[in-house]
């Protein structure tokens, strides 16, 4: 989805957003991509995984295809995400807001019993996002949304699964923030998700100040 309001920016920014089934995810992303074209932005919303060949083959093949052959389908979509998507909108000056990306990348593959350490050197060489959002829960809070709504895959089957993904999630964030990542934290278990969206959007904003107002 692509939303082009008038804007003069000739940089873009890129915006990743993850964390557990039942976070929240995707209405977030939509109340920030709103938020942020209010303000004047173009704003492009992809997920992951992508609408492209490789992202499709992944879907259809999540609930067949496990450990590591999927983590390395997953990892090429990301890829070719990457070089057909989220770049050619970056450099005509969008913020890519991406649902899902390398955090996930780092995360949902170890249920399968991949290793973490395989996992990262699989996504190491991906286009590093300027802001890194990792949506936090109560695994509670998440467990009950996910038994009102139902599992969205194969991974979310098992009666623990929130409680591991919170854990896996807690595992890649330290990941990421120990090599640099910019990582934002939003806890969602009580906030409404427009307040969560504004909050992003709220650490957006240093980001957008031109170099000479921060200076």
């Amino acid at each position: 989805m692509t939303i082009q309001p008038s804007s003069d920016r000739k940089h873009g920014l890129f915006v990743s957003v993850d964390g557990p089934g039942g976070a929240g995810k995707t209405t977030i992303v939509r109340h920030l991509a709103q938020m942020l074209v209010a303000q004047g932005e173009h704003v492009c919303v992809t997920a992951e995984p992508s609408t492209g060949l490789i992202g499709a083959l992944a879907s259809q093949l999540t609930e067949t295809v496990t450990g590591n052959a999927l983590a390395c389908l997953y990892a090429a979509d990301r890829y070719h995400h990457v070089e057909t998507e989220i770049r050619p909108h970056l450099k005509s000056g969008h913020i890519v807001i991406s649902d899902r990306y390398i955090a996930s990348g780092l995360v949902v593959q170890r249920f399968d019993g991949v290793d973490p350490v395989f996992l990262w050197q699989l996504n190491e060489e991906v286009e590093r996002p300027d802001l890194t959002v990792i949506l936090e829960a109560d695994p509670h809070v998440i467990a009950e949304r996910l038994s009102e709504r139902g599992p969205h895959n194969r991974f979310q089957l098992a009666p623990d699964s929130s409680h591991v993904e919170v854990r896996y999630y807690r595992d890649a964030t330290n990941a990421l923030v120990d090599a640099g990542f910019d990582v934002l934290r939003v806890d969602c278990s009580s906030r409404p998700p427009e307040q969560s969206a504004a909050v992003i959007r709220d650490r957006l904003k240093t980001l957008l100040m031109p170099d000479e107002v921060l200076t």
